[in-house]
């Protein structure tokens, strides 16, 4: 972990104690030691941040500091995308609008390798109703959050994936992916990746993906280029999802 990345987490750490939280707790939460941590207390307050408190005392964020937007980090950015995304999608009109005027506003201030991080976000919000198959009956085990911690990982570096893959008929197949985009549908997500078994683009329910391994290498096409067919081969609009 860099040092702008351990200051991130110790003021977002912070920032979810309303109470002073002792330096003990906080330096074992963050795997440092507590004079790393009086030393980077130190270097935020010089920052601006109004942290009370003393060693032995324990420490408070108070109000009024805010986060430069070049702290965010990949995943946060992800989450925001969806989230937005996802209110959009099941929100009224009115409050659609406004999910989407504030991820513009957030994305107007964002240095520019975040700006493409979220402008290219492929977590994707599937519309109302069934996945491209049909759903299993309810119960039906749910995705194991690894695996959809792989798969973002997997799109967002551009690298294959190969998986264990049971089809909707129970049959069982191993599978190398180029996964590119992943959307979230009411009850299940699904992966969209090339599949080179397959020769070409298909769907995969990530509750039914086993034994997965990221390999080293990245897939030939870019992900843009591969989201760009996958919408012309589904006659899905750009700004559809």
């Amino acid at each position: 972990m860099t040092r702008a990345a351990r200051l991130l987490d110790l003021l977002q750490r912070l920032r979810s104690h309303r109470h002073p939280v002792s330096g003990a707790e906080l330096a074992a939460g963050l795997g440092i030691s507590l004079r790393t941590l009086y030393r980077d207390i130190a270097t935020l307050q010089a920052q601006g941040a109004r942290i009370d408190g003393a060693p032995g005392l324990g420490y408070l964020l108070r109000e009024g500091f805010l986060l430069p937007p070049l702290m965010f980090t990949v995943e946060e950015l992800e989450a925001l995308s969806l989230g937005t995304r996802w209110v959009a999608e099941r929100g009224d009109p009115r409050l659609g609008a406004a999910a989407r005027d504030a991820l513009a506003r957030i994305a107007a201030v964002l240095p520019a390798p975040l700006r493409h991080e979220l402008d290219s976000s492929a977590l994707l919000v599937g519309p109302a109703g069934p996945a491209p198959e049909a759903p299993e009956a309810p119960g039906a085990p749910a995705a194991d959050p690894a695996m959809l911690t792989l798969l973002r990982q997997a799109i967002r570096t551009e690298r294959k994936l190969h998986l264990r893959y049971r089809d909707a008929a129970g049959r069982d197949s191993e599978r190398t992916l180029w996964p590119f985009a992943l959307g979230f549908f009411d009850r299940v997500q699904v992966a969209v990746a090339w599949c080179e078994l397959r020769g070409g683009i298909r769907h995969f329910r990530t509750d039914r993906m086993s034994a997965a391994e990221l390999l080293p290498e990245r897939y030939p096409r870019r992900r843009q280029a591969l989201l760009k067919l996958w919408r012309e081969q589904e006659g899905i609009a750009a700004d559809r999802i």
